[in-house]
């Protein structure tokens, strides 16, 4: 995999999901893309519903959008193209700003697809591909648990045959549980057998296309027993393929105000599911990925979609599982998938004008179910209980409120948990262990001398305005122990300090002036050379003096040795004023 080097940071490595061939496994790789195109195709149409773009745009999120990350992203494995999430919180975003599913609708759409495509490779250029990082699993499974229980609640209507009235889901499921007297027989029966040839198709193998079987079977009997005049079909669907341009939309700096916030929650959910997925099946199959060369393939596969005519897409663990599934281990099954999609648009458009509207219903409701991470939640109700609340409040948001404040939320309190465990750190002393004749880590209720008058302060975390009080607070606890002979010396081992603020180096200063006031020296071991340079510029090693930072605690404990065996006889005071250590 091509790396970012000095003068190389704009390269755009190419092919690097398919470079190597592997010629033993391309037929394999050709088979799974078929497989993928089987099951995607019906999937995206239902998607379709979700977001309320016309049922063509669906297959035009695997035509150019997949092709174009399979040709610029760096993993392997990663399906790009219409996913639940994104298309949730498009809907959710886009309510009330136009009709739905009229023209301005999708052209706000795909110019929400060019602003996602505009974060990625800002992102990129700044390499903030470890953002990704900072969804934790928590509130990410909460995240996607809320969406599942969002979208399956607002389909319940079209299973029925019942009008949608409203985008909030539990409005809607309270409407449709009014008007369940008048669902319409018909799409009931239709969204029942689609459930039951899924279902069934799955618990025989989950290579079995079972939406694909649905699609054509009710596309055959709605044709045969002229459905159309008893139950909603999508009627005309236009073949050929997808012209290239701006969305058609009143270009206003007002307008790009509303779209940007949807836009970045749809970028943080696409940053996170794509690194995740990317990052479980590299992991799986000792692979490589670049999380920024992918940030560029997902921008250049929103660019396509916007460019094409239609919505946001996404890294889908779905689709990836897929082509995993059927064997595919390289872009190949998804360039496969492309294909047969261009085929579907130039010949075969003409059959879907027959197709229940209530077999989409039905296949975005199991595709949202899926989604209800119940294992997930119960998982993390046992082993982490606090984080297990964090989650739930992240799910009821996201149903109750909206899928927008619900990604926000997940950021936010994915940043509380990290600051949470982060900023203060369990500390420890480091202290002889007699039995094993080496050294061994106590509690900091329990201190020990490691030497006599001499006390070794285990700090591990980077010192920062957040932790900086605790830090003063440890030491200067530590610095009034009754041991005997009293301490001489209390060195901090430093070697997990990464940085130091301002804040933490004004703290520094002042502790090290109240100890030298008790007699006390403080020293410091294993400080990096990028910490050295930061204790100079702001004065530390002066206060602490020249000779008082050690390469490690071995030539602490050493130099105080010396001194202590130089200095026999001479008060203890001295000790801490003087220091004789040899400089790091």
């Amino acid at each position: 995999m091509a790396q970012d080097t000095q003068g190389q940071a704009f390269r755009l490595p190419v092919f690097q999901g398919i470079l190597p061939v592997d010629r033993s496994g391309l037929g394999r790789d050709v088979l799974a893309g078929f497989t993928l195109a089987a099951l995607a195709i019906p999937g995206t149409m239902g998607y379709t519903k979700i977001i309320g773009t016309p049922v063509i745009t669906g297959l035009y999120t695997i035509l150019i959008p997949m092709s174009l990350f399979a040709i610029f992203g760096s993993s392997r494995h990663l399906s790009v193209g219409a996913d639940s999430a994104t298309a949730a919180v498009v809907a959710a975003g886009l309510a009330g700003m136009a009709a739905r599913g009229s023209n301005e609708w999708l052209a706000l759409c795909s110019l929400l697809a060019l602003l996602a495509a505009v974060f990625m490779f800002a992102a990129r250029v700044l390499r903030l591909g470890f953002l990704a990082d900072f969804l934790s699993r928590t509130v990410l499974t909460g995240f996607l648990t809320g969406v599942g229980v969002q979208v399956a609640l607002l389909e319940v209507s079209g299973l029925l045959g019942l009008q949608r009235t409203s985008n909030e889901p539990l409005t809607e499921i309270v409407h449709d549980l009014r008007l369940i007297g008048e669902a319409n027989p018909y799409a009931v029966c239709v969204s029942l057998a689609v459930l039951a040839v899924i279902l069934g198709g799955k618990r025989i193998s989950d290579k079995i296309p079972g939406g694909l079987i649905a699609v054509v079977a009710a596309i055959g009997v709605s044709w045969a027993m002229d459905l159309g005049a008893h139950l909603e079909t999508l009627g005309e669907v236009p073949s050929g393929l997808p012209m290239l341009a701006l969305p058609h939309v009143e270009w206003s700096w007002v307008l790009i105000q509303k779209l940007l916030p949807i836009a970045f929650a749809c970028f943080v959910v696409i940053l996170a599911q794509s690194a995740a997925t990317s990052r479980a099946y590299a992991a799986k199959y000792n692979d490589r990925f670049d999380e920024n060369v992918d940030m560029v393939g997902l921008g250049m596969a929103n660019l396509g979609a916007g460019l094409s005519g239609t919505f946001i897409v996404n890294g889908s663990p779905t689709n990836t599982a897929m082509v995993d599934s059927g064997g595919g281990r390289s872009q190949v099954s998804q360039l496969t998938a492309s294909g047969i999609v261009l085929v579907v648009l130039l010949f075969l458009t003409g059959p879907l004008a027959h197709l229940p509207t209530a077999v989409l219903s039905a296949i975005v409701f199991l595709v949202a179910v899926k989604m209800i991470d119940v294992k997930g939640m119960r998982r993390i109700f046992v082993e982490a209980r606090a984080e297990f609340w964090v989650a739930l409040l992240t799910a009821a948001t996201v149903v109750v409120i909206g899928v927008e404040q619900g990604i926000i939320l997940a950021m936010v309190l994915s940043l509380l948990d990290h600051v949470r465990r982060g900023y203060r750190g369990t500390n420890a002393i480091i202290a002889a262990d007699k039995r094993k004749k080496g050294w061994q880590t106590v509690p900091l209720g329990e201190p020990q001398h490691i030497a006599p008058g001499l006390l070794i302060y285990l700090f591990g975390h980077s010192l920062y305005y957040a932790n900086a009080a605790q830090f003063a607070e440890e030491v200067l606890r530590l610095a009034k122990g009754k041991a005997q002979p009293p301490l001489a010396w209390l060195c901090v081992e430093a070697a997990a300090i990464g940085d130091v603020d301002f804040s933490a180096a004004a703290m520094l200063r002042d502790t090290c002036t109240l100890l030298k006031q008790q007699g006390i020296r403080l020293v410091l071991a294993n400080v990096s050379p990028l910490v050295r340079d930061q204790f100079d510029r702001y004065g530390i090693t002066e206060a602490l003096g020249v000779d008082a930072i050690y390469g490690s605690v071995h030539a602490v404990v050493a130099a105080y040795e010396r001194q202590s065996a130089g200095s026999a006889g001479s008060a203890g005071a001295t000790t801490g004023e003087t220091g004789g250590g040899p400089p790091a």
